[in-house]
């Protein structure tokens, strides 16, 4: 069965605030997402943005956000 779940990447949607944080934990880790550079793994990218998206709807348990956080960089 197709999974035809709509995802708004809109301006100010959740999907769209986790990415951004998303950005911010990828620079702050020395990712580069978009462009040339140091890009993050498939693994990592997908577990961080679920992370996010987890805090960035349900803000008052940030502990399970940071629990569903990939190992971060050596």
């Amino acid at each position: 069965m197709a999974d035809n779940s709509v995802v708004h990447m809109g301006e100010n949607s959740p999907e769209q605030v986790a990415y951004r944080l998303m950005g911010l934990i990828a620079r702050t880790e020395g990712y580069t997402l978009v462009g040339m550079g140091d890009a993050p793994p498939r693994e990592w990218i997908i577990k961080t943005f679920a992370a996010c998206l987890h805090a960035v709807k349900a803000p008052s348990y940030p502990e399970d956000a940071i629990a569903l956080l990939p190992e971060k960089r050596g």
